[in-house]
C-alpha cells in the first residue's frame, strides 16, 4: 500500500511545486495572513476534505476519516511569510514588496496539501483518523499553535509529526533527535533612566548610555561565568538605542535581546540572573530601571518512542546513511506548544542544493531550496500515518520497530 501512496505523490509533484510557487509570489506575514488560508480551505475542500477555517485565529484544520477505525494523527504546517525583500531571480520570485517566503513554510505548505490528496484518496484503506493542521504565524510571538490548540485543534489526537524543511541539510538528508531539539526563545527589552545633562559636566548627570553598556557587558558573564559550559544558553542584544547630541549626555538608554536555552532549570536560571544583574548594576550606577521579560515559545522536547519510530520508518524509506541523528539548535520553533499536549516528533528534510543556488540560510533575501525535498517530507509523513495499525498499536510495514 505505501508503495502505491508513494508514486501517486510523486505523480502529483508538479501539482506539488505549482503549489508552493503561488504560495511564494504572494506571502503574507504573520498575523496578517488572509488569502493564504483561503487557498488552503479551497484546495483541501475539492479533495473532499472536511474543512474547519479560522481556527485559533487564521488557522485552517482539514479530517480525514479513515475506514478502519484506529488511532488519530495530526500532521501540521505553517504558512507565514517573513518581512524581507525576496531577491532571487527567478520566476516564482515574491510579489509582494519587503516581504517573501524566505524559511521554506511555502513548500511545508505545498507538502502538506499533497499529503492531503493522497490520504484523501486512498481513505477507504486509511486506519483512524488524520488531522491536518495548517498553521498560521509561526514565525511572530505568540504564534499560532497556541491559539489553534486552545481552539481545539489537538482534541482527541493520539500523536503529532510536522517537518521544516533545511536549506543547510542536503537534499534527501533528514535529521532529528530524542528530547530537546530545539531552544526555548524568550526576549527582554531593558529600559534605563538616567539623568541627562552636558557632555561636559558628567558630574552633574547619570549617564544611561554607560549603565547601558556595563549591564550589557556583565550580562555576557552569564553564559560564560555562570551556566554549565555542558549546557547551553545564548545571551544575544540585538538593539541598543540612545542619545540625540554628542553634546549631550543621554538621559535614557533602551536596548533588547534574546535569551536561548535548551534545559528548563537553565531557562529559569538564566531569567533570575538576568534580572539581578540588570537591576543591582542599575542601582550602583543610581539608575532607574524598567525590565520587560517575555517567555517566548517553550523547548522543543521530542517524545522518545516517537522519534525512534520516525527514525526507523525514516531508514526503511531513505536508507540509515541518510537519517541522521542532529544535534540540537538554539532555533525556536512552536511546534513545541504541540509536543507538550500529545507525544510525537519534528525532523528536519534536507533541501540544500549546491547546484541550483539552494544554499542561503534560512531568513535571507536570496533563501531558496529544492522543491524535491517536498516529495521526500511528504513520503516519509505518509509512510509516518501508514505506521499505525488498525487496533492502534504501532507497526511498521515490513519492518521491525527498534526497541
Amino acid at each position: 500500500m505505501i508503495e502505491t501512496w508513494h508514486k501517486e505523490l510523486e505523480s502529483l509533484y508538479n501539482q506539488m511545486v505549482s503549489w508552493r510557487r503561488d504560495f511564494h509570489q504572494y506571502p503574507e506575514l504573520s498575523f496578517q495572513e488572509i488569502e493564504t488560508p483561503k487557498k488552503i480551505a479551497g484546495i483541501l475542500k475539492s479533495f473532499h476534505i472536511d474543512v474547519k477555517t479560522d481556527v485559533g485565529g487564521r488557522g485552517v484544520i482539514g479530517v480525514i476519516e479513515g475506514g478502519i477505525p484506529g488511532k488519530t494523527m495530526a500532521l501540521r504546517a505553517d504558512f507565514d511569510a517573513l518581512p524581507i525583500q525576496d531577491e532571487k531571480k527567478v520566476s516564482y520570485k515574491s510579489k509582494v514588496p519587503g516581504v517573501m517566503h524566505a524559511c521554506g513554510h511555502d513548500g511545508h505548505t505545498a507538502t502538506l496539501l499533497g499529503v492531503a490528496k493522497i490520504l484523501s484518496d486512498n481513505r477507504d484503506q486509511l486506519s483512524g483518523k488524520i488531522v491536518l493542521i495548517h498553521q498560521h504565524a509561526e514565525e511572530k510571538e505568540p504564534g499560532g499553535a497556541i491559539a489553534m490548540i486552545e481552539d481545539g485543534c489537538l482534541e482527541g489526537v493520539d500523536v503529532v509529526f510536522g517537518t521544516h524543511l533545511s536549506s543547510q541539510m542536503p537534499l534527501g538528508i533528514v535529521g532529528t533527535k530524542a528530547g530537546a531539539m530545539m531552544a526555548a526563545a524568550d526576549t527582554f527589552e531593558v529600559k534605563i533612566q538616567g539623568r541627562g545633562g552636558h557632555g561636559g559636566m558628567p558630574h552633574h548627570t547619570v549617564d544611561a548610555i554607560i549603565v547601558a553598556t556595563q549591564v550589557i557587558n556583565q550580562l555576557q558573564l552569564l553564559v560564560s561565568r555562570k551556566v554549565d559550559p555542558l549546557q547551553s544558553a545564548v545571551l544575544t542584544v540585538g538593539t541598543f538605542h540612545a542619545g540625540q547630541a554628542d553634546n549631550i549626555i543621554a538621559d535614557t538608554a533602551t536596548f533588547t535581546g534574546t535569551i536561548r536555552t535548551l534545559d528548563s532549570e537553565v531557562r529559569e536560571y538564566m531569567e533570575k540572573e538576568f534580572r539581578r544583574v540588570v537591576e543591582g548594576i542599575c542601582q550602583s550606577l543610581h539608575a532607574e530601571v524598567n525590565i520587560q521579560y517575555k517567555r517566548g515559545y517553550p523547548i522543543l522536547i521530542n517524545h522518545v518512542a516517537e522519534t525512534r519510530h520516525f527514525m526507523t520508518v525514516a531508514e526503511h524509506d531513505l536508507g540509515k546513511e541518510r537519517v541522521m541523528e542532529v544535534p540540537p539548535i538554539m532555533g525556536g520553533e512552536d511546534f513545541a506548544y504541540y509536543l507538550e499536549h500529545v507525544p510525537g516528533a519534528f525532523f528536519f528534510t534536507g533541501a540544500g542544493n549546491e547546484e541550483i543556488g539552494a544554499t542561503y540560510p534560512h531568513h535571507h533575501p536570496q533563501f531558496d531550496f529544492d522543491e524535491r525535498a517536498m516529495l521526500v517530507g511528504g513520503k516519509l509523513l505518509l509512510s509516518l500515518v501508514n505506521s499505525y495499525s488498525r487496533d492502534g498499536k504501532e507497526f511498521l510495514h515490513h519492518v521491525e520497530v527498534k526497541k
